[in-house]
């Protein structure tokens, strides 16, 4: 299968590096520097739980570059792809659209793997010639530099799979079966958006109570206060998929909980680093909205709705 990777962060650098590493066809999309440094020297993958990295050589182009190899049936890599994964963070999506648009074809898979919740209904409605499914990714990981990825932890897991009411198709298992002989944990969801909902129980606590806390994954390993908001939100979370139609069949405190205990303890979430450094960040997809989805469905989110009042103090949208 062609797989194109759109985002080249810690979430898209992460599973181009795999699929390339297995030799897979797979183009990841990048720009700047980063872009340069990839053509150049490979792309790095550092392990921080143990030490270890690893280069690769990856195909990486600009999005102008790869639609030009679309449109020119001679040039190497021609067709659409079977398999887009989606990786860029929620404020950077719409201007995402116009360019999976013009690289989708009839038969190819969007698959988007952000952290806010609902993406792949919104994309599918933007794009209806497309087929989007929904999805989610369990990774920590971020780019630490042009050309290099670190990955604070082991667990590295893509479920992606069709909506209620959407068609199934037989190339979602042909996906998964491919993402797991590359060394990525690869699951055709029957309930995607019960599944999402079980992922963002994990990254939307976790953002909302670091950023809180201005916390890092040890002020979360231990009990005390910070460990007790992180649970406190999951739970909320595990109420507000109940009311939605989706209730989880998981225990997702005992299953975050572990996430974050095998994290590398100074790990941080991504809505952290972008806060930190001045950049845009997801903070109203992983928190605000949580707020507004409780007011639609009544549910009341005491945790969140403190969070959220802090964080807006802060100035953070």
């Amino acid at each position: 299968m062609k797989y194109m990777i759109a985002g080249a962060g810690g979430t898209g650098g992460t599973i181009g590096f795999f699929l390339s590493k297995a030799g897979r066809d797979c183009t990841v999309i990048a720009r700047g520097e980063h872009l340069q440094v990839m053509r150049k020297k490979g792309l790095t993958l550092r392990r921080l739980w143990d030490g270890s990295e690893e280069t690769v050589k990856v195909s990486a182009m600009s999005m102008d570059e790869y639609l030009a190899t679309l449109r020119n049936p001679a040039a190497a890599g021609q067709g659409a792809p079977d398999v887009i994964f989606v990786c860029v963070k929620g404020y950077s999506l719409e201007g995402m659209i116009p360019f999976i648009r013009e690289c989708a074809g009839p038969d190819t898979v969007v698959i988007p793997v952000l952290n806010i919740f609902g993406t792949g209904a919104a994309m599918q409605e933007e794009l209806p010639g497309c087929y989007v499914t929904d999805g989610c990714i369990y990774v920590s990981a971020d780019r630490e530099a042009p050309g290099r990825i670190v990955q604070h932890g082991p667990i590295l897991r893509i479920l992606f799979g069709a909506r209620k009411g959407q068609e199934e198709r037989k190339i979602l298992d042909d996906i998964a079966e491919d993402l797991n002989e590359c060394g990525i944990t690869g699951i055709n969801s029957r309930n995607i958006e019960r599944d999402a909902l079980g992922k963002f129980s994990y990254v939307s606590p976790a953002g909302a109570a670091g950023l809180y806390y201005h916390g890092v994954a040890r002020d979360f390993m231990h009990e005390g206060e910070k460990r007790d908001l992180f649970v406190e939100m999951i739970r909320e979370i595990e109420k507000l998929a109940e009311a939605m139609g989706f209730p989880f069949q998981q225990d997702y405190v005992k299953l975050n909980l572990q996430i974050m205990d095998g994290l590398s303890e100074d790990a941080n979430t991504s809505m952290q680093r972008d806060v930190d450094a001045g950049r845009p960040s997801e903070v109203d997809g992983l928190v605000y909205q949580v707020v507004r989805t409780g007011k639609k469905y009544g549910v009341s989110l005491p945790a969140y709705e403190k969070v959220a009042k802090e964080l807006m103090r802060r100035g953070l949208k």
